[in-house]
Order: C-alpha cells, then structure tokens, then sequence
C-alpha cells in the first residue's frame, strides 16, 4: 500500500463499529442471495442498519429478487460517471443496497486503479449504517476471494448437495492456504431439519480441522426448505416482508440474532482494516 493510501486509511471517519460481513459460497444455486436479503431484513427488524452490496458485479442478482431496477450500479461508479453514493438504492424496510450491473464482463475483475477510487468513493460517503452485507459470487475466482479477504467475517452457504459440500470447503481451504483466512461460520440452507444441518456441518468441521491446521468453524444456524421461499422470489419480495411468520423466515431471524450476539474474531474487529485491505488484497 503507498503512504497516501494508509494516510487516507487513518484519516477515515468511518465507524469503526460497523460490521463488514460477506456471505460466500463454494457453488451456485444455494440460495445465497436470498440468505443476504432475508438477513438484513430480519437485522432492519432488530433495530440496525444495513447496506447490501451486490458484488457479483457481472451477474447482479440482489436487485432482480427485489423487483428493482435501479438507474445506475458500480460500473457507473468505476467509470468515473457516478459518485458511490448516488447509486446507493432504497429496498425493503431502512435497507439500502448498492447495486452491481448484469451481462457487463469486464465488470468480474477489478484493477488496482479501480480498488483505488472505490476506497476514496468509500471513504467521502456517509457511513450511518450498522452492518455492511457483501453478497459475492460463487466459487474460487479471484473476484470471489477479493471480497471475502476484504471482509471482517465470512458466512459459508452450504446445502445438502454433495458439490455444495466439496465446493464449499474448497472455497475455505483456499482462503486459508492461500489468504490465511482462518474463522468461518457455516449456514446450511434448504434443509430437512437442524438434526441433519449439524451432521453437515460436523463432516465439514471434521475434514477441516484434519488437513488445516488452526481453523476455526462455527455454526451459525440452518435455514429449512420452506414452500414460502419460492413464493417470495416469484412476487420479488423478502420472505421476512411477505411470510414473517414462516418456518423460514423465523429461522432467519434467529440467525440474525445469533449473529449479531457474536462479536467478530478481534484480528478482523476494525472496519478500517477493510479499507486498507482494498488497497493491498
């Protein structure tokens, strides 16, 4: 990082509470976009703030699951056309959204130039909020590791499929081997019943602890197969707003509250961490 780049860092006014939290996943198809609108809305409800930003930056999926369609996204920002706070969309509830383009290829990887403006973007936008979700893309692309290494905690998505489970811990093995990513928590989602959510996550838990040596691995909760969720998507609306009551969407809500009861690994505590990071990944 250059002298200016860390001066920049320590001048931030950006509070150092908020949590940045991306919610990854080794394979497509798990649900994991849904996870992220579901948790901040169950977080909106529970009194915090919450950005979500859509960081699959080709293939945007947080805006199309909330019917929105939003005028401008971050390639507008990484132009130089648009100010990071003027992309910034109202969704559900207090939640504010910072929407990623569709169909644009150049958008799935990022210079250093580009990191670079993000950061000072970053830095000159009011930072009012409680919890920065960061939905990434699926597997190990460069794009996928980027947004999880910035990030002071990482949520892994698993379900019951077999590749979901080998793709999964393959994302955690290369975070670790290569970024010396070591805390994760676990979410298995679309599942029969928590009984088999833990026996998922005692498999992973039990290969990991075996070939990497120091991880940690946490189970934050499972969310169940639920007939309300693909009715949700078909109206573009959060579960959490449609079916509250639903056997999902009361699991979000104590996923979220198990989640903001636990403070994040101290070596991660300090937002301005993932600043500096943006400039250094």
């Amino acid at each position: 990082m250059t002298e200016v780049g860390i001066k920049k860092a320590e001048q931030s006014h950006i509070n150092e509470t908020v949590r940045v939290i991306a919610v990854t996943s080794g394979k497509g198809g798990v649900g994991k976009s849904n996870v992220v609108i579901n948790l901040a809305m169950a977080m909106d409800k529970l009194g915090k703030k919450v950005l979500i930003l859509d960081a699959d930056l080709g293939l945007a999926n947080v805006d199309v699951l909330l019917g929105l369609n939003p005028q401008y996204n971050i390639s507008h920002v990484l132009k130089g056309e648009k100010h990071i706070s003027e992309i910034l969309v109202q969704g559900p509830g207090n939640i504010k959204i910072m929407p990623a383009s569709s169909g644009v290829q150049e958008m799935t990887h990022l210079s250093n130039e580009q990191k670079i403006l993000l950061m000072d973007m970053f830095e000159s936008m009011p930072m009012d909020f409680d919890v920065f979700l960061i939905d990434t893309g699926a597997g190990i692309s460069d794009m996928v590791l980027y947004f999880n290494v910035i990030a002071n905690e990482k949520i892994v998505i698993f379900t019951q499929e077999p590749t979901s489970l080998t793709d999964g811990y393959a994302l955690i093995k290369v975070l670790y081997q290569k970024h010396g990513e070591r805390y994760f928590k676990v979410l298995v989602n679309n599942i029969e019943s928590e009984k088999q959510a833990k026996t998922i996550f005692s498999q992973i838990s039990k290969v990991a602890d075996h070939f990497l040596d120091g991880i940690s691995l946490d189970f934050l909760g499972c969310i169940p197969k639920d007939q309300a969720i693909p009715k949700a998507v078909m109206q573009q609306r959060p579960l959490m707003e449609v079916f509250p009551e639903s056997p999902a969407a009361k699991s979000f809500m104590n996923v979220a509250k198990r989640l903001l009861m636990t403070p994040p690994p101290s070596e991660h505590g300090a937002v301005r961490l993932f600043w500096k990071k943006l400039l250094n990944v």
